[in-house]
């Protein structure tokens, strides 16, 4: 009997990366075989994002596409699933404009996958089969990870912020803490497995704990996770202003493996932007603990998201944004237009004071000028700096140069000097170079000790 396959697309975040992973595991033991390719795959799961519509269009469209191959191979499966899935908006698209898809479910019942594709087997329309609500953690569910170093751990679900832009609390439920325990022994068993730079994810990773008893906090999970052998770097993401407590602050100071990267979504720089979003702090609060940040943290590499145009933003508002930006001096800036999330509250306030969509588009172009101008000057003070690099693979441009991240998150690009694969090694480098999105540097000893790569590749002649 032929193998089948199975292919997976993936929207969105880190999060849906990681659920990615869950699904392909359930498969692997169904005894599907992966593939990177959708005209060979028997089952295709199109994991979904919901955060900005630009994601959803991307993701219609790809279910729209699907029709073709599905009546050239009336066998393959088709499944949506993901943040979109627990939408009624979506739920009724896929009904009227897609019924060759042959099964949906959303984010709180990936875990019952076999059973879903056993049930959609015996049916001849769409299966929809979504929780409105999440149950508990489900632990000890198999992962299909790539091979590498590095490797993503959820240690809480949901978010309770309700930011009233966002629909993630409506997607993906409330916060549901995993036990420390199991998050101790995975990133253990993961580490004995090779991997040696571990994120730990949450759509909101500062809330960890609080829900369970005896509370604990992220900052007692890390510090938990620090000394097991084998890890080299610690990250998490992503972090919420209001929960980004001291005690993490002064862990990360005190840690020889959580990374100096601090990435904090700050949205607006306006007091009365930031009370529309219900983010719960001020620019005076965000300021505080920026300055708590740099004056704890040495060399830290701050990062941001930022969103302009909300509704009735004013001129007013968005220079307090730029303030804050030439205040903080940002390494990088994740930078959007407002997206309306149907049935959040700014959606509704979007039709009632909206910005206007030149107005918009011209204060993204002003944020993005002068956040280049922010990252240049700070890559520029890198120059002359000795740093070690995770090596990710060959530059998309030139096969003779190697791509690689700091422990800070920057983006390294290292002359390949020798047949030496070097991917998933970390290695020593002198920066040389600085431009506004990458450093240039050069190798200057040999990798660092460690386990061997997980993964071999076939690499161009030099």
């Amino acid at each position: 009997m032929e193998e089948r396959k199975y292919f997976i697309k993936t929207y969105g975040c880190q999060m849906n990366e990681r659920d990615t992973e869950i699904m392909g595991g359930q498969l692997d033991q169904l005894g599907f075989q992966a593939t990177d390719r959708d005209n060979q795959a028997d089952l295709i799961i199109i994991n979904t994002c919901a955060v900005r519509g630009s994601a959803e269009q991307h993701a219609f469209g790809y279910i729209g596409q699907l029709k073709q191959l599905k009546d050239q191979h009336p066998h393959v499966k088709l499944a949506v699933a993901g943040c979109m899935a627990q939408e009624p908006g979506t739920i009724a698209w896929i009904k009227r404009y897609a019924p060759h898809v042959d099964l949906v479910f959303g984010t709180h019942n990936l875990h019952q996958l076999p059973k879903l594709l056993e049930e959609a087997e015996e049916r001849e329309e769409t299966l929809i089969d979504v929780w409105k609500t999440a149950g508990d953690v489900v632990e000890h569910l198999p992962s299909h990870r790539n091979d590498g170093v590095r490797a993503f751990v959820n240690i809480i679900y949901g978010c309770d912020k309700f930011c009233t832009y966002c629909i993630v609390p409506f997607t993906r439920g409330k916060e549901r803490s995993r036990a420390l325990a199991p998050i101790v022994a995975e990133v253990r068993a993961l580490a004995q497995e090779g991997y040696q730079d571990i994120t730990v994810l949450g759509q909101n990773v500062n809330s960890y704990g609080h829900d369970l008893d005896p509370q604990v906090d992220l900052a007692d999970l890390l510090r938990s996770l620090e000394p097991i052998e084998g890890v080299r770097w610690l990250r998490y993401t992503t972090s919420h202003p209001r929960d980004f407590s001291q005690h993490l602050i002064d862990s990360i100071a005190a840690s020889q493996k959580i990374t100096h990267h601090v990435h904090l979504p700050v949205q607006s720089g306006s007091n009365a932007i930031l009370k529309k979003m219900n983010r719960k702090y001020t620019q005076e609060y965000y300021m505080d603990l920026i300055n708590r940040v740099k004056l704890a943290i040495d060399d830290v590499s701050l990062t941001t998201d930022i969103i302009v145009g909300f509704p009735g933003e004013t001129e007013s508002d968005f220079e307090d944004t730029l303030e804050l930006m030439r205040k903080v001096r940002y390494d990088a800036a994740f930078t959007f237009i407002y997206s309306p999330r149907e049935g959040t509250p700014a959606a509704r306030w979007e039709g009632r004071d909206p910005v206007p969509d030149p107005i918009k588009k011209d204060r993204l172009n002003r944020l993005m000028e002068l956040q280049y101008q922010i990252s240049l000057e700070a890559n520029q003070q890198l120059v002359g700096r000795t740093e070690v690099v995770l090596i990710e693979g060959l530059s998309r441009k030139d096969p003779n140069v190697w791509a690689g991240r700091t422990q800070s998150n920057k983006v390294v690009l290292v002359n390949r000097d020798s047949a030496v694969d070097l991917i998933d090694r970390f290695i020593p480098v002198r920066i040389e170079k600085a431009k506004t999105f990458y450093l240039g540097a050069r190798q200057i000893g040999d990798p660092l000790s460690g386990p061997a790569p997980r993964r071999r590749v076939e690499l161009p002649l030099l």
